[in-house]
């Protein structure tokens, strides 16, 4: 790779860090008091993936220790976005199910965010967004088959 190359990854790395920081900004500003980024992110991931998973799968989709992920299921536990339960297939473990709260406050601060996204498509219209979003799944399908490489990833 030469030099040129390695500095326009960095380029498109640096700018991906600097979206995350503004649209978590964004995110928060729209979400009910007490909670944050992460925990957003984990109702969206159990939509998105199918909730009733352990809290070590969840830890390592999101590459953080056990012991902050079982914090930040503790806050949507105690906020009733969330419960745990036995897991089914062995009674000893436990997984996370989604409740209809926080299936709702999902979809309600996804539809809070309209008003943004109007504004932002004023300026970066939606035709550049299709474009962009199957270049970046893909990107993110890539650097996750790469994650799952690394034995010592997410530990």
């Amino acid at each position: 790779m030469t030099p040129d190359e390695t500095g326009l990854y960095f380029a498109l790395f640096n700018e991906i860090g600097i979206i995350e920081q503004l649209s978590r900004a964004l995110l928060e500003a729209r979400l009910p008091p007490g909670l944050i980024a992460p925990h957003f992110a984990v109702l969206n991931h159990l939509v998105r993936v199918a909730d009733g998973r352990m809290p070590l799968d969840l830890a390592r989709a999101f590459q953080v220790p056990k012991t902050t992920m079982t914090h930040t299921l503790a806050g949507l536990e105690r906020a009733e976005l969330v419960r745990m339960a036995p897991n089914p297939r062995d009674g000893r473990s436990k997984c996370v199910w989604l409740t209809e709260k926080g299936r709702a406050l999902r979809e309600q601060t996804i539809a809070a965010l309209t008003p943004e996204f109007a504004e932002i498509a004023e300026g970066f219209p939606p035709e550049t967004v299709a474009r962009l979003v199957p270049a970046l799944a893909e990107l993110r399908r890539l650097l996750d088959a790469r994650r799952s490489l690394d034995p010592g990833a997410g530990s």
